[in-house]
């Protein structure tokens, strides 16, 4: 239970940053690749601002998900706690976003050398937190990406709805319990982001701060 209460907290600071970071840096994509991806071919296409950060996110976002690989092994290897340590290297990233971004901040330009600067902190932070999904929440809804969590809920919905019996049900009432958690935790960190931004701008990073710091507190190993 006490998992599935932190991948909720994770689920929301993903979907608080990827909704800050869309709206504070002009559409710049935080959490996850494929939107980047997406708004990178537009740009291209119609020559509009923003290429440069979208191009360069995304092999910063491989590069920090290969380091954090090596660091974690390392870690194991010499017997440390290699979830917390790396829970506690993304709030230091979110802190170090939040600070960059009430300090340089706001951005016309997201191709400017702060906004990047910026920008790269929370890519950085949200990169880690997805490496360490794999290593320490495997099995669990991802807390970056909603599309696989979206199609699974509904597909069990549909079993539920559908009278799937017995042991099976239990099995995926459980599942979607846990799907529906983690949208609707991600969703809540969307609306948080844009409400808070809307009234104070980038001082509403210190949220996600102070709710990694409460995950870093209470991570444990396996």
């Amino acid at each position: 239970m006490k998992k599935i209460c932190l991948v909720g907290l994770l689920s929301f600071n993903a979907g608080f940053i990827d909704a800050a970071g869309f709206i504070g840096l002009q559409g710049l994509f935080l959490a996850h690749v494929t939107g980047n991806l997406v708004t990178l071919a537009a740009a291209l296409v119609f020559d509009s601002w923003g290429k440069l950060a979208k191009l360069i996110a995304i092999p910063e976002f491989i590069c920090v998900l290969v380091a954090g690989r090596i660091a974690g092994n390392l870690l194991a290897a010499h017997g440390l706690p290699r979830s917390r340590i790396m829970i506690g290297v993304m709030v230091v990233f979110l802190f170090a976003f939040f600070v960059l971004a009430v300090l340089l901040g706001p951005f016309s330009n997201t191709d400017a050398p702060a906004a990047l600067v910026t920008a790269f902190a929370a890519i950085a932070a949200m990169a880690i937190q997805n490496g360490a999904q794999r290593l320490h929440y495997a099995g669990l809804p991802m807390t970056t990406i909603m599309t696989g969590n979206v199609t699974q809920a509904t597909l069990d919905a549909a079993d539920l709805l559908g009278g799937v019996n017995g042991e099976q049900r239990t099995t995926v009432r459980a599942r979607f319990r846990r799907m529906g958690s983690s949208i609707a935790s991600f969703s809540a960190g969307c609306a948080a982001a844009a409400a808070t931004y809307y009234w104070m701008g980038f001082w509403c990073l210190a949220a996600p701060v102070a709710v990694g710091v409460l995950i870093a507190i209470h991570t444990e190993e396996d």
